[in-house]
């Protein structure tokens, strides 16, 4: 599937995104090690088993790259001009290794660009479940995206 154009947008807009991910041990590891992490909870498991959790913690910047990656397809791939920013990150809930994640998104915002015109804003809330549908993670995404061509 494609991303929307600007014009192609409403307020309220919703998407349950098809695409469903389950975080491996690998995911979390790899991912921590690339951007060099070297938290415990992430990546020894005797430390994160002596944890209030008992178990390895996924790292939350893997969790917030998943989300928005499962967002982009039906969002803003091939449309997007660029992201202009990440806010109100929450993650109310910790993910573990084995958990299931799925994403929505919700239109909140939409405004026309002041210095391009063949351009829009849109403002995403994004949100990650887990496979018990609690909330791991959430965020509003400000994106420039093109308008169709005329």
């Amino acid at each position: 599937m494609t991303g929307r154009h600007f014009d192609e947008w409403q307020m309220g807009d919703h998407i349950a995104h098809e695409i469903r991910r389950t975080v491996t041990e690998t995911d979390n590891l790899l991912f921590s090690v690339m951007t060099h992490n070297p938290q415990p909870l992430h990546i020894d498991l005797e430390a994160a088993k002596a944890s209030e959790f008992g178990q390895i913690l996924v790292n939350g910047t893997f969790t917030f790259a998943l989300m928005i990656g499962l967002t982009v397809s039906d969002t803003t791939i091939g449309t997007l001009i660029a992201n202009l920013g990440y806010d109100k990150l929450v993650m109310p809930k910790p993910v573990f290794i084995g958990d299931t994640m799925r994403a929505s998104t919700e239109v909140i915002e939409l405004r026309e660009s002041r210095s391009r015109p063949t351009a829009g804003i849109v403002t995403f809330m994004h949100e990650l479940t887990n496979q018990r549908d609690e909330v791991v993670c959430h965020c509003l995404r400000s994106t420039l995206l093109k308008r169709r061509e005329s």
